[in-house]
């Protein structure tokens, strides 16, 4: 077995005496702890802490945070407790500890639910002390450089988790280089032949290429010198995984991207950076478009610099980045700054703001995530961001998700604004509220009282904060309604077994509810309408105790009485599609489970052949005598082929009093053409005066109402 590895102490000098010598008692405690054990390339098992320690001393972190990556697998791997730790390091140690540890439970299992859950985990942990997904992502970087050692299937599914989750993590917190490098290893892992054959390809254009490269960075220092910029000029190489991308995103062979070098500027301070823009622009020609200004405008994770796309001598295009030395800081280490450059409390707030915003953001969309994998969906799009600045009526800049829309940003201001916003306007215009937003459009939400977040919502929102807040209403809302229609089915219940609801106690109510494995009544009734609970079911539960099936009088129970439709029941209430149903149409109730009650005509063929299967599903329903609202339903309209037919039919539906909510036309016919309309009517009698009117044109040959 390999000899243990020393402790390089001077890798630690930033910090004060008395944290060296803590680490160098946590080191001597982690060696004795892993003792014999080895990692799968034979190596003693504490040379991995080490390594993730030393990492995170090159990002300057504090002496707390090194003392728990020495003793991250300490609690996971070894008899060591947490209160073991807390008496011989400290309590925040040990928190940070037992926060890794957690995190070390991740492995991704094939089950995404297990996935998601896990997940989960970590970032609400995160959300608690971003030093522990520090910790995780130096720890990750290490189990990354030595993934050579393990399985191949295994090496796959750890290369493709850092790729989805670490790496976008590592972005979005700002760690730039940590972010590319594990991007890279990940993409060497994951397709190990693409990737050996791009880094011999790449090698190959470095040696041809190296003479252009020289010349241009000579040109570039004294251009910058003749300007008077002090600067540090370097020629940096595009990553592979960058290559690679752009390669696939575009549908080209290597030898067509020709942007695989570029050059980093880094200059004194921020006039400087403008004024070695302009030194460049004279120097070579910029490509139009293709300057972005991250400086007035930073990126979401802090990072801040210019970026502009020049041609270069002999065509070749030129990708530089122009940035001050504390700007450069920040790009490596992000959020990690905060420990590095103490002293920079002002440069590093608004980053820190962004950060901190971002992490509380977690909170709030699990606090409304109905499970794991609606969490991981909603983080995921803010970890994968392509921004699009946009700005409040006070001229306040705010960053979203490219295709972003009016709701995003309604969202984005405030959760009430979200919640009733009606219309927008985009540049003093009046916009639909599914536009998208363009860098630089000046928003305005219209909002109203009454309004409320509508499901279609979701087929177009970006963020996760507006989607996690769109289906958290909504799900309050079909709660809420699924309990009031599950009172209703189960006084029909209770009646059909003689007995009122309001005669039931509260003995009766507790037992049934903890029968039931439910949390309270509320919830009991809203299982009832979502179909998950049968309220016949339920009720012999209400009515075990006393044995009451019969009336008090002996005489049989009473027939079920019919539930009432009004149209106004929400989700807890849908109107089946196939057939539109609308009152005045005999009608029948289905429980379908998680969707509450669906209504069908009597007649509807789909109705007739899922109640031969599941007779029991199915429940008497009637219309309540005066609905207050406009219901859906289709026609059938065939007319002959000539001009202005269908402003002709639309304008008399319009005339009866009906609103057309879709049209759709069947294939032209030589004669004929078959349209499709959905519009909405009060009842039958509304519909009848509809079609009567149509069939007085003389354009119509047939009119159905179209059922199926």
């Amino acid at each position: 077995m390999a000899a243990v590895p020393p402790l390089d102490q001077s890798r630690f000098g930033y910090l004060k005496p008395a944290d060296v010598a803590q680490i160098a008692e946590a080191y001597r405690f982690s060696g004795a702890a892993h003792a014999g054990q080895t990692r799968r390339s034979g190596e003693p098992y504490v040379s991995h802490p080490l390594a993730v320690a030393e990492i995170l001393a090159d990002w300057r972190l504090d002496g707390q945070a090194l003392v728990a990556a020495l003793l991250h697998d300490v609690m996971e791997d070894t008899s060591v407790t947490k209160a073991e730790i807390s008496d011989t390091f400290g309590k925040p140690v040990a928190d940070l500890v037992d926060g890794v540890s957690k995190l070390d439970k991740i492995e991704f299992q094939s089950a995404e639910d297990a996935q998601a859950e896990n997940f989960r985990k970590m970032l609400l942990a995160m959300a608690r002390d971003v030093r522990v997904i520090l910790i995780k992502l130096a720890d990750r970087l290490h189990n990354m450089r030595t993934l050579a050692a393990v399985a191949p299937a295994k090496r796959r599914r750890v290369a493709r988790e850092t790729m989805e989750i670490y790496a976008p993590i590592a972005n979005r917190l700002g760690l730039n280089e940590l972010f590319h490098e594990l991007q890279e290893l990940a993409f060497s892992h994951m397709h190990p032949l693409r990737y050996r054959v791009l880094a011999k390809a790449t090698r190959a254009a470095r040696r041809n290429r190296r003479e252009v490269v020289g010349k241009i960075e000579a040109g570039i220092k004294a251009k910058l010198a003749e300007a008077g910029v002090p600067a540090v000029v370097s020629a940096r190489e595009k990553h592979i995984y960058s290559i690679y991308r752009k390669m696939i995103e575009k549908h080209l062979s290597f030898s067509e991207v020709h942007d695989i070098f570029g050059c980093r500027v880094i200059v004194n301070d921020v006039p400087a950076c403008y004024l070695a823009l302009g030194a460049l622009h004279a120097l070579y020609k910029p490509i139009p478009g293709k300057f972005k200004d991250y400086i007035a405008i930073p990126k979401a994770n802090g990072y801040q610099s210019l970026h502009t796309d020049l041609i270069g001598p002999y065509g070749v295009p030129l990708d530089m980045q122009i940035r001050t030395k504390q700007m450069h800081r920040l790009a490596d280490s992000g959020v990690a700054s905060h420990w590095m450059y103490k002293g920079d409390a002002d440069s590093l707030s608004a980053m820190q703001k962004n950060t901190h915003q971002w992490l509380q953001s977690l909170l709030e969309i699990q606090s409304q995530s109905g499970d794991s994998q609606e969490f991981l969906e909603h983080v995921k799009v803010d970890l994968f961001p392509d921004e699009v600045y946009v700005f409040t009526p006070k001229g306040r800049i705010m960053s979203l998700p490219r295709g972003a829309t009016a709701v995003d940003f309604a969202y984005a201001v405030h959760t009430d604004i979200g919640n009733k916003c009606v219309a927008a306007k985009v540049n003093g215009e009046l916009v639909a509220l599914r536009t998208e937003l363009r860098n630089g459009d000046r928003i305005e939400i219209v909002t109203t009282g009454y309004a409320r977040p509508n499901a279609a919502w979701l087929q177009y929102v970006r963020t996760a904060k507006a989607r996690s807040n769109i289906r958290h209403f909504l799900k309050t809302m079909q709660y809420d309604e699924s309990a009031a229609l599950g009172a209703r089915l189960l006084e029909q219940a209770l009646k059909a077994a003689g007995h009122p609801q309001p005669t039931i106690d509260e003995e009766s109510w507790d037992r049934a509810v903890r029968d039931s494995g439910a949390r309270s009544r509320r919830e009991v009734l809203a299982d009832i309408g979502l179909g998950r609970r049968l309220p016949a079911v339920v009720a012999r539960r209400l009515l075990r105790k006393t044995g009451r099936e019969r009336a008090k009088d002996g005489n049989p129970r009473n027939a079920a009485a019919s539930i009432v439709i009004r149209g106004t029941e929400g989700m807890a209430v849908q109107l089946a599609i196939c057939c539109r149903p609308i009152p005045g149409d005999a009608i029948l109730g289905s429980m379908k489970k998680g969707q509450g009650l669906v209504v069908h005509v009597a007649e509807c063929r789909q109705a007739k052949r899922s109640r031969r299967i599941e007779p029991d599903q199915w429940i008497d329903v009637e219309w309540d005598r005066r609905p207050s609202r406009m219901f859906p339903t289709a026609l059938r309209v065939v007319v002959t082929n000539q001009r202005g037919v269908l402003a002709k039919v639309a304008s008399e539906i319009a005339e009866a009093g009906s609103n057309i909510d879709a049209i759709s036309m069947e294939e032209d016919r030589a004669v004929f053409t078959t349209m499709l309309f959905v519009i909405e009517v009060g009842n039958r009698s509304h519909l009848a005066r509809v079609m009567r009117a149509l069939l007085r044109l003389p354009e119509v040959e047939r009119l159905a109402r179209a059922r199926e």
